[in-house]
């Protein structure tokens, strides 16, 4: 399910004051990860480092520190218990959590110690959504398809002059990199899906909020 943009699994139970999220397998043990809202205000990861396997936990401890160009925080366990795996991947690849925050990008697994009382506490996301939604709102977060690795943001300024900015930057990044582009141009919808057919490259979102228009492209070739 989309709430303003940001992804919430509705086979997934939420912790929102740590913003994580639970899912829980045929053992009762909980896999945990970060939701779409927490990724969106960490920024683009480039540090992840977990706690040992076998540490026993508390609600509240930290599984994980997470770190960013603008931000340093943690991953909090959301039941007391024993953390038996972490997702080694994400010290290879952090944005993973940013691009799969419910999938790929997991970070842990718990073995709960008491999750009758504990799982109890945690919310689906049916009587999540009100919440999710205040939290979106008030905190002024943005959610996209893919995290950009790069941003152009033009106003006042005609697409064909965003459109040569963009054409550069594409030359210089790597494939699979993903930008943000920012426009008031009004033909920027049209120019933009004009420009991804020519160039090949993949235009993997576009939304107006407000006079403004978002795209992300992702390089593909």
């Amino acid at each position: 399910m989309q709430i303003d943009y940001c992804e919430f699994p509705a086979d997934a139970l939420y912790d929102l004051e740590n913003n994580v999220w639970v899912r829980l397998d045929e053992r009762k043990r909980a896999r945990v990860g970060i939701t779409s809202v927490h990724s969106a205000l960490a920024g683009k990861l480039n540090e992840v480092k977990f706690k040992p396997t076998g540490t026993l936990l508390q609600r509240g401890h930290v599984v994980a520190t997470i770190e960013s160009v603008r931000y340093f925080g943690a991953v909090r366990a959301p039941l007391t218990g024993r953390l038996d795996e972490v997702n080694h991947a994400l010290e290879k690849s952090p944005k993973l959590a940013n691009d799969y925050p419910y999938e790929a990008g997991w970070f842990a697994l718990i073995e709960p110690s008491q999750p009758s009382r504990e799982i109890s506490g945690l919310i689906d996301l049916r009587t999540a959504v009100e919440r999710i939604t205040s939290q979106i709102r008030e905190l002024r977060v943005h959610c996209f398809k893919a995290y950009p690795d790069h941003e152009i943001w033009e106003i006042g300024v005609e697409c064909a002059g965003v459109l040569v900015r963009l054409n550069d930057l594409m030359k210089r990044i790597s494939l699979t990199e993903v930008v943000h582009v920012v426009s008031d141009d009004p033909t920027a919808d049209i120019e933009m899906v004009r420009w991804s057919d020519e160039s090949g490259q993949q235009l993997l979102e576009s939304r107006q909020e407000g006079k403004l228009m978002h795209f992300i492209v992702r390089k593909v070739s």
